[in-house]
């Protein structure tokens, strides 16, 4: 495991005392009694603790001055903790117990490598049953079938639950309900390892029964974990969409308004993209064929006044392969199929091990 935090200290207590805040963040720390002891590993880890202790020797030790040293105090956030933290070359004063919520975000973030931000897409229907859901799914399947570390959000908490799509109901993992509460910051592996998934495409949406509220730092708090965590992060958003959905749309950097080519759709449509704009920047346009009454997809956009993304024909075999979990295998080919590898090519997105190396 890489080290993701350096404690330097003589006080066992305060050592163990921020040990037990690294376990909480799932992060690796080790602690170095002294600055000869903590010289070898000093430019490694990202997050440097330095107890109040031993300010004075690592000042006078001529450490190479960097970035991610934290002065932590037991006796508060004083004007002496201040100025031993500037000798010392630490950019913030940590008193405890106060400041442990802050410390255990420090670790967290410590732990995770730089990979650069996830793109967020959000996927929303004209009407109801234009297929939004499907498309959002085919979507995360065909990235993640590129490699790509990519998280399928069900921001719909009246929708059924879009694990169904994919046969994961069954699985084992955390749910809306499971962080309605959350605060603080969420650690990347870990919530990738606790969300349903099937090869590199993790889904978080809704328990069945009645959807419990989701506590806005809590939406904050899972969106700022996927775009650190994730390649793609792809959301299902209802036509009302709710708090989570309103937070999906803010964070998208598309917008995919779904439209069935029928002149009813394409009605409702025009209202809900004047909804849309208000909370998301870049709002696209999809045209699902073919058209029971010949309205073209040009004559869509041209109603809408709005950007085209694309266009594919309704897949007969979908619906059954959604009502049976095995969307995954009929996603494999198709026109549903050709549209997302075309997107995804055009979003030229990186999988999250090559955004490292870069």
């Amino acid at each position: 495991m890489n080290l993701a935090a350096l404690i330097v200290t003589g006080d066992p207590a305060l050592a163990d005392g921020l040990l037990r805040l690294a376990a909480a963040a799932d992060a690796h720390a080790e602690v170095a009694y002294g600055p000869d002891e903590a010289r070898p590993a000093w430019t490694w880890p990202a997050l440097i603790l330095v107890g109040a202790d031993m300010a004075a020797d690592v000042a006078s030790a001529g450490l190479q001055r960097r970035p991610g040293v934290v002065l932590v105090t037991s006796e508060g956030a004083t004007s002496e903790a201040y100025r031993l933290a500037v000798e010392a070359g630490a950019q913030d004063v940590a008193a405890l117990p106060d400041h442990e919520d802050w410390l255990i975000n420090a670790f967290a973030a410590a732990c995770e490598p730089e990979g650069g931000w996830a793109t967020t897409l959000c996927v929303v229907g004209s009407r109801g049953g234009a297929g939004a859901s499907v498309l959002a799914t085919a979507l995360g399947l065909a990235a993640a079938g590129q490699g790509l570390r990519t998280l399928l959000i069900d921001a719909d908490p009246f929708g059924g639950g879009i694990d169904l799509m994919l046969g994961l109901e069954e699985h084992e993992g955390v749910r809306w309900h499971d962080l309605a509460e959350r605060r603080g910051r969420l650690n990347t592996a870990t919530l990738r390892e606790a969300l349903p998934r099937t090869g590199d495409l993790s889904v978080l949406s809704w328990r069945r029964g009645e959807p419990v509220p989701v506590s806005d730092e809590a939406v904050r708090t899972l969106f700022d974990a996927a775009v650190r965590g994730f390649d793609l992060v792809i959301a299902d958003v209802p036509r009302y969409p709710g708090d989570v959905g309103r937070a999906a749309l803010r964070s998208a950097d598309i917008t995919f308004l779904l439209v069935p080519a029928e002149v009813r759709a394409t009605v409702a449509a025009d209202g809900l993209a004047t909804a849309l704009r208000r909370d998301t920047a870049d709002l696209r346009l999809v045209v699902q064929g073919p058209s029971p009454g010949g309205l073209t997809p040009d004559a869509v956009a041209h109603a809408l006044n709005l950007p085209s993304a694309g266009t594919f024909d309704r897949d007969r075999r979908l619906p059954t392969a959604t009502d049976e979990g095995a969307l995954e295998r009929a996603c494999r080919r198709g026109p549903l199929a050709d549209f997302c590898t075309k997107t995804l090519a055009d979003l030229a997105l990186q999988p999250y091990a090559y955004r490292e190396a870069a």
